[in-house]
């Protein structure tokens, strides 16, 4: 995962269900710093790590399942 990133994010503090965003930061504060576009204008969020959840918006690659790793 890399951040910034898109997201799809789940919030029902902010009414998010599966909203288009951007994942910004993490804050050791405890919230996550999102960007949502409302009405073509892109907002600044921040949301509580407790009550929120999402996923990133592009799959992480696949594992060669012929690559091994020496021990």
């Amino acid at each position: 995962m890399e951040i910034p990133g898109k997201i799809s994010l789940f919030c029902p503090l902010v009414d998010a269900k599966g909203t288009a965003a951007t994942l910004v930061s993490i804050a050791p504060e405890g919230y996550y710093q999102v960007e949502v576009s409302i009405k073509g204008r892109t907002h600044v969020m921040f949301v509580p790590i407790a009550n929120t959840a999402f996923y990133f918006a592009e799959p992480e690659p696949e594992i060669d399942d012929t690559f091994q790793i020496e021990r």
